[in-house]
């Protein structure tokens, strides 16, 4: 057998960069052993996030805020240098924000129909936890409303429940691309009654040039045919894209839908708000199996069952919904969705619908099941107002103990952090702010103790006697990459 050639410590070390992208690497402490044997694997922080933002309005007289922000580190990585950018989606575009250090957010405004979608990137200390937000606030129209959605890394596979292509609803999704090849996209709508199919129809095979992005309409898939609850499946055959959708619904208002968290076998969908007048939970099974799921809200004062709804059967390969009136009574909460049979825990996919108001007061929002917030997590855009940003925190199984940190304010202001115990099983709704805060700033969240924590962000900002509202989930920010050290006798790697 042909011997292979000794590898070298930058011919190691440079592999390792090809396999984890954006990690910081260095050489290893061995502690002067040489025993041939590899060492453990290291955490360390990113040096490279990509974001993408979609077009936040196809509305004349849209207002929408851009937020960037960077958790500040505790200690600095490599040079203690970084940069950071977001800019429109085409080619030789000009940068719409530049964060420049982090520990503080960064703001800047567009307005109308010609705002574009943004591509972006940041590089060494404003790398790790780096997160942008878009928060847009229509007056007047068929599109009114607050629309807010977090800047998401691309990807190639994404679930939107509670999508819907009735009469009245307008759903669009948006699909930006930030890499130098095109991306082919297909999306697929599952009905009550399964897969929704259409000769019509253009779902697959959908082209996005590269450094651009495209809005796809819904109801032009399955033309002719009304979906009043559905399930999108957003897949890239090549390339990767980010994928948001824009809902629209006459006399109830707009808002974002972002994705929910991949198929699992238990959901929870966190802060729903404490005045809801409506919630609705859509679900979908992806697998083969059916699911019966346990439904409870994590009330403050502990798990609840809404009565008469204390269970949902879903279909493989179905969407499925239930209305859940009066399900908060006036206390934010989150919903639990566990197998109801422990020993089969079929993966699922869910999302709520929440109404505030009443008549034509009425505003829309939606909240997708979610992972935990993790090591750490942030929503960047929050509003010093009295009450517009309420902080929801969830402890589904076990107790626990957070950090939050709110930011200094774009326009001034001092950070303020705080340590919350949340009792297993409940809900805790929080109002943080940074001292003397003008603008707006960050809050991150910070798993200190115990079992996971799901939390989630409501943003008010009313018009005219209406409850205009947005709703952000926490995802932890993957700020961290677990990096192999290499060993310092590397003649175990030649053959």
């Amino acid at each position: 057998m042909k011997q292979r050639a000794p590898l070298t410590l930058a011919a190691v070390t440079a592999a390792l960069a090809a396999l984890t992208g954006i990690a910081s690497l260095t050489a290893p402490d061995t502690g002067g052993k040489a025993d041939g044997k590899a060492a453990a694997a290291s955490r360390m922080p990113v040096e490279r996030s990509l974001l993408v933002c979609p077009a936040p309005s196809s509305s004349d007289i849209a207002d929408t805020v851009y937020t960037a922000f960077t958790p500040a580190a505790a200690k600095a990585s490599g040079d203690g240098k970084g940069a950071a950018r977001l800019l429109g989606a085409t080619k030789d575009a000009k940068p719409v924000l530049e964060p420049k250090e982090p520990g503080k957010p960064f703001g800047a405004t567009a307005t109308g129909a010609e705002a574009p979608a943004l591509t972006g990137s940041a590089e060494g200390v404003l790398a790790p936890g780096w997160t942008a937000q878009l928060t847009t606030k229509v007056s007047v129209g068929r599109a009114r409303g607050v629309l807010g959605t977090a800047c998401t890394a691309p990807g190639t596979d994404f679930w939107f429940p509670a999508v819907s292509t009735a009469k009245g609803r307008e759903d669009f999704v948006h699909l930006t691309n930030p890499d130098d090849a095109a991306a082919i996209v297909d999306i697929k709508l599952f009905g009550p009654d399964g897969l929704a199919k259409s000769d019509a129809g253009t779902s697959e095979s959908i082209r996005v040039d590269p450094k651009s992005s495209r809005t796809v309409s819904l109801a032009t898939l399955v033309p002719g045919t009304q979906l009043a609850d559905a399930t999108a499946h957003v897949t890239t055959r090549a390339g990767r894209v980010g994928a948001s959708v824009q809902v629209a619904e006459e006399g109830v208002g707009s808002d974002w839908l972002p994705a929910s968290v991949d198929p699992a076998g238990s959901l929870v969908l966190p802060g729903i708000p404490a005045d809801a007048a409506s919630v609705r939970l859509v679900a979908f099974v992806p697998g083969e199996e059916d699911a019966d799921l346990k439904l409870r809200l994590a009330a403050p004062g502990g798990a609840i069952t809404p009565a008469g709804n204390e269970q949902l059967h879903v279909k493989a390969g179905m969407t499925a919904s239930v209305d859940l009136a009066d399900l908060t009574r006036g206390e934010a909460g989150s919903l639990l969705l566990t197998p109801a049979d422990a020993k089969k825990a079929t993966p699922v996919v869910a999302a709520v619908r929440v109404v505030r108001g009443s008549g034509a007061k009425q505003e829309l929002g939606f909240v997708p099941a979610t992972g935990p917030v993790g090591t750490r997590a942030t929503v960047a855009d929050n509003r010093p107002e009295e009450n517009a940003t309420v902080l929801s925190l969830t402890a589904p199984s076990a107790d626990a103990k957070v950090k939050v940190t709110a930011s200094p304010g774009t326009l001034g202001g001092e950070p303020a952090s705080q340590e919350v115990t949340i009792k297993a099983g409940t809900t805790q709704a929080l109002t943080p702010a940074p001292a003397g805060g003008k603008g707006a700033y960050a809050l991150t969240i910070e798993t200190l103790s115990g079992g996971p924590v799901h939390a989630a962000r409501t943003l008010s900002l009313p018009h005219e006697g209406i409850s205009m509202f947005t709703v952000q989930t926490f995802s932890d920010d993957h700020s961290t990459v677990s990096v192999p050290k290499a060993a310092q006798n590397l003649s175990v790697l030649t053959r």
